[in-house]
């Protein structure tokens, strides 16, 4: 996987990935049948014919255990299982469109909001970031911005996942970065110490199946976001800071999670903000049984800063 990472670095790849909505309707286009070059294989997730990778790609590709073959008639037919997308000038794999697996790896524009919402805490962080730690890492995105920033930090890179462990050890070498680590486990679990800098997006849905990578749980899927909250707060070093970049189902224009994580954070007396980055996210979701008072889901950024 490696290897394929550097090889599509080396052809100057790049693709943003899109939301599961947006990723079905410009595939269902006539045209997207098949794909046409390495950015409808390995961003689009298109089924793909002989020639069109070059030799040297469809190599590394067959090599990472990337291709799956498809029994269709014909001419051998062959679809990607990983997808690679770009942010920060970095490469990052992760599971190919549809995510339908219960342990598929998510990438998507939450990651780029999230990214820079990492970002602008980092620009703004009062002391050396010395120790981070990046919850629910995923792909390991935001883990991985954080060691390219701070390269004397140790960056620990968290996740109940296994699959996207494996995947966000792949993407931080391919990154070039050295100053990271893999935990496994829920939230904490396995993780000691304190943290400077803490950064988690974690999944905010309720899904019917309880997929890892997708489901929140809790009454709108606030519940793991409430929980990271809650056990971060004796994981900041003084000085510290966390940044959580979730969803949270609005009801009636009442803000549940926002108020539920005041009643934590007022009693600590620590600076912290909570502002909405989107106001509506995930609208197909209404839909669901889970969500039938709730009027929009909304992405929102909360930062508590530990007093120095």
């Amino acid at each position: 996987m490696l290897a394929l990472s550097r090889a599509l670095r080396l052809r100057d790849y790049s693709f943003v990935a899109v939301t599961p909505a947006t990723h079905r309707s410009v595939n269902a286009r006539a045209e997207n049948l098949w794909a046409r070059d390495m950015r409808d294989v390995f961003g689009w997730s298109r089924r793909f014919r002989p020639g069109v990778l070059d030799p040297g790609l469809l190599q590394a590709a067959h090599e990472a255990g990337a291709v799956d073959g498809l029994a269709e008639a014909g001419d051998a037919v062959w679809r990607c299982n990983l997808r690679a997308a770009t942010l920060g000038g970095q490469i990052f794999l992760h599971s190919a469109y549809p995510t339908e697996a219960p342990d598929a790896v998510f990438f998507g524009p939450d990651t780029y909001r999230f990214a820079e919402a990492v970002r602008r805490a980092l620009a703004g962080h009062p002391g050396p970031v010395r120790r981070a730690a990046d919850i629910c890492c995923g792909s390991g995105a935001a883990g991985i911005l954080v060691a390219l920033a701070c390269p004397r930090a140790s960056v620990m890179l968290a996740d109940v996942n296994a699959a996207a462990l494996a995947l966000a050890g792949v993407n931080a070498r391919a990154a070039g970065v050295r100053n990271t680590s893999c935990a496994l486990g829920d939230l904490f679990q396995g993780v000691a110490g304190t943290f400077d800098f803490i950064v988690a997006n974690p999944p905010y849905l309720i899904d019917r199946a309880a997929r890892v990578y997708r489901h929140g749980g809790g009454r709108h899927g606030e519940g793991l976001s409430l929980r990271i909250v809650q056990d971060s707060l004796p994981r900041l070093a003084p000085g510290g800071q966390l940044v959580l970049y979730t969803g949270s189902a609005i009801s009636g224009g009442r803000d549940l999670l926002r108020e539920e994580a005041a009643c934590m954070l007022d009693e600590t007396g620590w600076r912290w903000t909570y502002r909405e980055v989107d106001p509506d996210v995930f609208g197909e979701e209404l839909g669901q049984g889970a969500y039938r008072d709730a009027e929009r889901i909304a992405a929102i950024v909360l930062t508590a800063e530990r007093p120095a």
